[in-house]
């Protein structure tokens, strides 16, 4: 499972023209899902999400996670993330698990961060065409691969 974390000062995603969700300051959390994920690749990646301290604290230094600044989360699924440019010019998207795999992982990984954070989280909507606008607020983008975990 890898992750694109981005820490945002606003963030939304819109379906058909009708904006699905809506954030102030947290994170945008891209995910991609591969075969080989279970849950136990979730319960790590979730607990390093939601603990990440990339949010200022009262000195400027990024000490404080999205919990400790009770910030938002939205969750885009996001296949591409898996994608393999070895060869050609076409991105091979192999890798990425298929919708019987990868939508149950979603939907399980959502539940797992609501868990986690205490609260609701926003989500795009599995295998949709969305817009997904973003205030990339320093900018802090964060990639995490449960697969290689540096």
């Amino acid at each position: 499972m890898k992750v694109v974390l981005q820490r945002v000062s606003q963030a939304s995603v819109t379906i058909d023209n009708q904006t699905v969700a809506k954030i102030e300051q947290g994170l945008l959390v891209l995910v991609g899902i591969v075969e080989e994920d279970a849950q136990e690749d979730i319960n790590w990646l979730v607990n390093k999400i939601m603990n990440c301290r990339i949010f200022s604290d009262e000195n400027g230094v990024m000490n404080k996670s999205v919990k400790d600044i009770d910030g938002d989360v939205i969750v885009v699924s996001q296949f591409t993330l898996h994608a393999s440019t070895k060869k050609g010019n076409r991105p091979s998207y192999i890798k990425a698990a298929k919708p019987d795999v990868a939508i149950p992982l979603y939907e399980s990984f959502i539940k797992t961060c609501e868990a986690e954070l205490q609260k609701p989280i926003q989500t795009g909507q599995f295998g949709a065409d969305m817009k997904v606008a973003l205030v990339n607020d320093g900018p802090v983008t964060i990639i995490i691969d449960t697969k290689n975990k540096e």
